[in-house]
């Protein structure tokens, strides 16, 4: 189940949609099951992150550049290292990371899939447990 968190200074709603349709679409073009994908947004103002003690909200950018963005990313730990490059090129294009965008961070927390747990109506279940035990549990 990847999961994306994306701390930024919120975008609009429409736009919000729109990277996470993207993201999604890139992964279910990957196998990855789109109702598996999980992309969260979290407003972070830019006075509460800092490079070298300075805020990011104080440097340079350009007027209509993205000011920050710092980004986890959840993964099997089986994706390859090319998978990840990708995501975090795919990642960086959605939320248009240019030469303007003074600070972007895209970190990826490899995570067991046992690790996982998510609800289906009403119970917990562990994201390695098989699809057939799943349909049973959650009748």
């Amino acid at each position: 189940m990847p999961t994306i968190t994306i701390d930024t200074p919120a975008p609009r709603p429409a736009r919000r949609r729109a990277i996470a349709v993207r993201l999604t679409r890139w992964f279910a073009d990957r196998g990855v099951d789109p109702a598996h994908v999980v992309v969260r947004f979290v407003d972070t103002g830019g006075d509460t992150v800092f490079t070298g003690a300075t805020p990011v909200d104080t440097l340079p950018h350009g007027e209509d550049a993205l000011l920050f963005a710092s980004v986890s990313c959840c993964l099997d730990p089986e994706r390859d290292e090319r998978f990840r490059a990708e995501l975090a090129d795919e990642i960086a294009a959605a939320l248009r990371v240019t030469e303007d965008t003074p600070f972007a961070y895209i970190e990826f927390r490899p995570t067991e899939p046992d690790l996982v747990f998510f609800a289906r109506r009403g119970h917990l279940i562990r994201a390695d447990e098989p699809a057939s035990r799943r349909s049973k549990d959650t009748r």
